[in-house]
C-alpha cells in the first residue's frame, strides 16, 4: 500500500514554462509587494509542481465538482497529503511462525486465523514513517495458544491510523502484547474494534502505549465482550502525551472473571480527555484496578458513564487518582448500579474537582479524598513537575537572546506531512469552511471517523473560532492568499522570515549576532503557522506589541555557526490563558511577562520591510 504523497516532480521544459504555478506566483508576487526583494526560496518551494497540463486539466476537474474521481492522480499530482483508499491486503493461511522485521504499510486480513500455538511478530514496524496506515481485519480469529506481538510500532510518525477489527476473537489460551507501540507520534488515531471477542483466557498486554503522543484518539470499542478470564493490562498508557484522548466503550462487557489493570494511565500529560462508556456492564467476579491514573496530569477531563452496570462481584480499585496538579474534571455516571451487588469498589487518593452522580450506595470506600481546590504550595509544585511537559527552550524571556548567551534550542523541526500549496484556481474551489466540509471529505475520500476527517475537522474548526482580543486572523490555502492578507494588515512594503533551518534542535545552542528587525523598535507582524490538512493551509494571524529578531545559532563548544534563527517576542500576553505553556515554562502568570518563542521550521513570520 502506498500513500499518495508524491515528490515534486523534476526542473524541466515545463518547469520553465511561464504557465506553471511557481511562474504565475513569481509574477503575482512582483505585482503585490512593492519592494526590490524577491520572493524567497522557501516559500516559492511551497508552490504547486503541477505542469500546466495537469494544472489545466484539474482546474476543468474542480469546476466539475469531480475531484473525488481523480483522487489518485489529484493526491499525486499535486503533492497532497491523501490516505489511500485501503484495498491491499495480506491475507494468507500460513502454518510457521512469521517475524516481520522493518516493515512498512500493510493491510493483513484473516492473517493468522485458527493458528494452533505458535506466535507471529511485527518488530520496527513503520518506523519513522511520515505517514502509517494499517488495517488488521479478522486477526488470529479462533486461534488456540497463539501469541501476538507488536514491538517498536509505528515510533516517531505522523498522523499514524491503525485499526484492529475483530482481533483475536473466539481464540483461546495464547496472548497479545504491544510494546512501545505508537511511541512519540503526532495525531494519533486509533481504533480496536471487536477486540478478543468471546476469547477464552488469552492474556493482553499494552506498555509504553502512545507516550509521548501529540493530540490523536485512541478507542477502543466492544473490547473483550463475552471473554472469560481475559486478563488485560495497560501499563505505562499515555504517558507525557499532550492533549491525547482515547474512548473504552462496552469494555469487558458480559465478561468474566476477567482483569484489566491499567497502571501508570496518563501520567503527566496535558489536558488528557478519557471517556469510559459500558465499561464491564453485565460483568462476572472481575477485577479492575487503576495505579497511578491522570497522575501529575494538567486538567483535562475523564468521563466514567454505566460502569460496571448489572455486574456480579466485581471489583475495582482506584490508587492514585486524579491525583492532578491543576484541577481537571471527572464525571461518575450510573457507576456499579441497576442490578449489582456485591461489588467493592475504592478510591485511595483521590483527585480534586470531581462530580459523582447515579452512583451505587453501597459497597464503596473512600480513603485519602482530597476533594478540595488545588491550594497555593501544591500549585508551587506543580510549576515544576508540570513542566515536563512543556519542552525546554520552547518559551524564553526577551533578556536571553543576547550574543554569547547559551540557551536551549527545543525541537523546531517540521512534523507535518509534506505538501504544497494549491493554486488558487482549484483551492478556490474546496473552501477552508464548515459548509465546505462534506466536499472535502468527498474529495479527499475520508470516511467518517477517520483520522483525515478529524484533522480537517479539527483545522476547520480553527480556522473559524472568533479571534482574541486584539488579533485579526485568516487561514490561507494559497501563497497568493496568504500574500494578500498580510498586504491587508502590513501594507504592500513586507518581508517575510523563517529559521534558516533545524541544527541545533534540542541541545543546547549559543547565540551570535543578534539583529532587532525595524531597529529593535515594537512593530506588528502577521506570524503563519501550518495547520494540518490534505493540502498546505497555514493559519496566518496579526501579532500587535512584538519585537522581531534574527540571530546567528552557534555550536557551543566550536562556537562555529550551525543556523540562523528568527525569534518572535509578544510584549502583551494579557489575554492569554493562565494555562498557557509559557507561563507554566517561565512561572509567571498573563500580563506579568513578555514571552518569546523562536520560528519553527516552515512557519514564517512577515513585518514591514526595514530601510
Amino acid at each position: 500500500m502506498q500513500v499518495c504523497l508524491a515528490t515534486p516532480p523534476a526542473a524541466g521544459a515545463a518547469a520553465n514554462s511561464p504557465f506553471t504555478p511557481s511562474a504565475t506566483l513569481r509574477r503575482y508576487w512582483n505585482r503585490k509587494i512593492n519592494n526590490s526583494i524577491p520572493i524567497p526560496t522557501f516559500l516559492l518551494s511551497k508552490s504547486s509542481p503541477l505542469t500546466p497540463t495537469s494544472l489545466a486539466s484539474l482546474i476543468s476537474i474542480a469546476s466539475q465538482n469531480n475531484l473525488s474521481s481523480h483522487f489518485s492522480t489529484f493526491c499525486s499530482s499535486a503533492h497532497l497529503f491523501c490516505f489511500p483508499d485501503l484495498s491491499s491486503s495480506s491475507s494468507s493461511e500460513h502454518s510457521t511462525d512469521s517475524n516481520f522485521q522493518v516493515y512498512t504499510d500493510r493491510n493483513f486480513s484473516s492473517y493468522g486465523n485458527s493458528r494452533p500455538g505458535g506466535a507471529d511478530s511485527f518488530s520496527n514496524y513503520s518506523d519513522n514513517g511520515n505517514v502509517v496506515a494499517n488495517s488488521f481485519r479478522r486477526y488470529s480469529r479462533d486461534s488456540t495458544g497463539h501469541s501476538d506481538r507488536f514491538s517498536n510500532y509505528a515510533p516517531d510518525t505522523n498522523v499514524p491510523e491503525q485499526t484492529f477489527a475483530t482481533y483475536g476473537a473466539a481464540a483461546t489460551g495464547g496472548s497479545g502484547e504491544f510494546k512501545l507501540y505508537a511511541h512519540n507520534v503526532n495525531v494519533p488515531n486509533l481504533k480496536f474494534t471487536s477486540y478478543e471477542s468471546d476469547a477464552n483466557g488469552r492474556s493482553q498486554s499494552f506498555t509504553t502505549y502512545s507516550d509521548n503522543g501529540n493530540a490523536g484518539d485512541q478507542s477502543f470499542a466492544s473490547y473483550g465482550r463475552n471473554g472469560n478470564g481475559v486478563p488485560t493490562d495497560f501499563s505505562g498508557y499515555g504517558k507525557e502525551s499532550n492533549v491525547v484522548g482515547s474512548t473504552f466503550k462496552g469494555y469487558s462487557e458480559m465478561g468474566n472473571g476477567e482483569k484489566n489493570t491499567f497502571t501508570s494511565y496518563a501520567f503527566n500529560t496535558n489536558n488528557p480527555t478519557n471517556s469510559f462508556s459500558s465499561y464491564s456492564d453485565g460483568g462476572n467476579s472481575g477485577i479492575n484496578i487503576f495505579t497511578g491514573y491522570r497522575d501529575q496530569a494538567n486538567v483535562g477531563g475523564d468521563s466514567f458513564e454505566s460502569y460496571a452496570k448489572n455486574s456480579n462481584s466485581e471489583k475495582v480499585n482506584f490508587v492514585n487518582y486524579g491525583k492532578s496538579f491543576n484541577e481537571g474534571t471527572d464525571t461518575f455516571k450510573g457507576y456499579g448500579t441497576k442490578g449489582s451487588n456485591n461489588h467493592l469498589i475504592g478510591f485511595k487518593i483521590y483527585g480534586v474537582n470531581n462530580t459523582f452522580k447515579d452512583y451505587a450506595k453501597n459497597g464503596v470506600s473512600f480513603a485519602k479524598y482530597t476533594n478540595q481546590t488545588a491550594s497555593a504550595s501544591a500549585g508551587a509544585e506543580s510549576g515544576r513537575t508540570v513542566n515536563r511537559w512543556v519542552e525546554k527552550g520552547k518559551f524564553f524571556r526577551e533578556s536571553m537572546l543576547k550574543e554569547g548567551g547559551v540557551m536551549r534550542m527545543p525541537d523546531i523541526r517540521d512534523k507535518m506531512p509534506e505538501r504544497s500549496f494549491l493554486p488558487r484556481a482549484i483551492s478556490s474551489k474546496l473552501p477552508i469552511s464548515s459548509s465546505g466540509l462534506g466536499e472535502l471529505t468527498r474529495v479527499f475520500h475520508a470516511s467518517e471517523n477517520s483520522s483525515m476527517a478529524g484533522m480537517m475537522a479539527s483545522t476547520v474548526s480553527e480556522c473559524e473560532r472568533e479571534p482574541s482580543r486584539g488579533e485579526t486572523k485568516r487561514c490561507v490555502g494559497s501563497v497568493e492568499d496568504m500574500v494578500d492578507f498580510v498586504v491587508q494588515v502590513l501594507g504592500s512594503d513586507v518581508v517575510v522570515r523563517s529559521t534558516e533551518g533545524v541544527k541545533g534542535s534540542t541541545k543546547d545552542v549559543m547565540i551570535g549576532k543578534v539583529i532587532g528587525i525595524n531597529g529593535g523598535r515594537v512593530t506588528e507582524s502577521v506570524s503563519c503557522h501550518q495547520s494540518l490538512f490534505p493540502y498546505l493551509v497555514y493559519y496566518c494571524h496579526s501579532v500587535p506589541k512584538v519585537r522581531v529578531y534574527e540571530a546567528d545559532i552557534l555550536d557551543v563548544k566550536t562556537k562555529e555557526k550551525i543556523n540562523h534563527g528568527v525569534a518572535i517576542c509578544h510584549l502583551d500576553t494579557s489575554a492569554w490563558g493562565a494555562g498557557h505553556g509559557a507561563f507554566l515554562a517561565l512561572g509567571s502568570t498573563p500580563g506579568k511577562i513578555e514571552v518569546c518563542h523562536w520560528i519553527f521550521e516552515n512557519d514564517m513570520t512577515w513585518t514591514t520591510a526595514d530601510h
